[in-house]
């Protein structure tokens, strides 16, 4: 009789809503699997973060009993990754601070924990699935109305991850926290804000799609009608180079560990998703057509219980919470933006990098004036800060990726044991 194929889910949740994405999704989760020809069991790692808005624990343990019976559901607590850390330090001959570049909390080592633990309980295959993402897909119809289509989001990635290394699907929906902007001379002009873009932009961010998406829409981006219905599988090539990929949404074949490298991000920075892209020259890397709607102000959470919006609302500048959303990504990207561009541009980078300082400082008090709730203006002094660091976090960058290969040939040698 066949091994069933174990799936895992890994969800690195900083706001509550992932218990009702659970709670609302987990029915269909079991049904798409069902479809499968082989059998597979379910998964789902929580691994929640305290502090990005606050939270107690017990906010994050809001799932309903059905879910505990239908799936297993594995928390990943501080004190697991704690008692994990002892273990690789006394197993496996580590530093503490190798195990710490590993295991623990923030972007890129909140997924490595969650693939560590995911190997340890023999997952094959998992699945990346952010708490502001929702398995639908909006499609434009007649008249601007809007059609919603649901989306078998595991079952299209299990259908082609077992032949990748990789499976990575698409998003709808806001594709970014960049608020749209009313430019003029009272406000802000379209090149100042151009100015400030391109000194925080990245992989993922730029001008173009910026002002595509302010353009169009209210900010939000429509699904493509034969993705939405499954139609359109692409094999990606020169990734880290022109297809980046995004950490949510995207498969991890475990069975091919030698080709899955560690994601890192510089201290309290993003990129984790660009820096894990950058170390796939090597991976077979398959697009699968599938959505996940990005809700990344979370103002459409209702879609999860089937109340789908008729239009969509353009985000209010005088919202607190739309300004600290685009601050809090704002830091993030110039935090990761220098190792970025000094592992993509190395002969360029002093002087790309002192031309993104001098558009920030050109445009950085503009931007605070929209929001005078927060400081923007810090930007500037992070930047700079993480451009003096940069070679420190290329080394770090380095060195997590070989700790990482040293973590996964311990791991299969044992797993090999095993077997024998």
């Amino acid at each position: 009789m066949a091994k069933p194929i174990e799936f895992g889910i890994g969800f690195l949740a900083g706001r509550t809503n992932i218990c009702n994405i659970i709670n609302n999704c987990y029915k269909d989760m079991i049904e798409q699997l069902k479809k499968y020809p082989e059998e597979v069991h379910l998964t789902i790692f929580i691994l929640y973060d305290l502090e990005y808005q606050n939270t107690n624990r017990e906010d994050f343990y809001t799932l309903k009993d059905d879910v505990y019976k239908m799936i297993h559901i594995k928390y990943i607590t501080p004190e697991d990754i704690e008692e994990e850390k002892k273990i690789l330090k006394s197993r496996y001959n580590l530093t503490k601070n190798e195990v710490n570049l590993i295991l623990g909390s923030g972007y890129a080592r909140a997924r490595n924990s969650i693939m560590y633990f995911a190997l340890k309980r023999e997952i094959d295959y998992l699945l990346f699935w952010d708490d502001d993402e929702y398995p639908y897909a909006n499609l434009k119809g007649e008249n601007d109305e809007i059609i919603w289509q649901k989306q078998e989001n595991l079952l299209e990635h299990l259908k082609v991850i077992p032949d990748a290394d990789v499976t990575v699907g698409h998003r709808c929906g806001n594709m970014s926290p960049v608020p749209s902007i009313e430019f003029g001379e009272d406000s802000i002009k379209e090149q100042e804000f151009k100015e400030y873009i391109d000194a925080v932009s990245n992989e993922a961010v730029s001008w173009d799609s910026v002002k595509k998406q302010m353009n169009k829409d209210n900010g939000i981006t429509f699904a493509e009608p034969d993705i939405a219905e499954g139609k359109d599988k692409i094999v990606l090539k020169h990734i880290g180079i022109k297809n980046w990929l995004l950490a949510s949404g995207i498969c991890l074949n475990l069975t091919h560990l030698q080709k899955i490298p560690a994601f890192y991000n510089p201290p309290n920075a993003r990129g984790e998703d660009a820096f894990f892209s950058t170390l796939l020259t090597e991976a077979k890397v398959v697009k699968v057509p599938t959505y996940h709607f990005h809700d990344s102000f979370l103002k459409y959470t209702g879609i999860l219980k089937g109340k789908f919006p008729k239009r969509f609302e353009k985000p209010a500048l005088d919202d607190e919470a739309i300004g600290e959303r685009f601050l809090k990504a704002s830091i993030g990207w110039v935090k990761y933006k220098p190792l970025l561009m000094y592992i993509m541009q190395r002969t360029t980078y002093l002087k790309d990098i002192e031309i993104a300082k001098t558009k920030l400082k050109n445009s950085i008090n503009k931007i605070n004036d929209i929001f005078p709730n927060n400081d923007f203006l810090c930007l500037v002094g992070e930047l700079e800060k993480y451009d003096e660091d940069v070679q420190k976090h290329y080394k770090e960058y380095l060195k997590t990726n070989d700790v990482w290969n040293r973590i996964k040939m311990k791991i299969q040698e044992e797993y090999r044991k095993e077997q024998n």
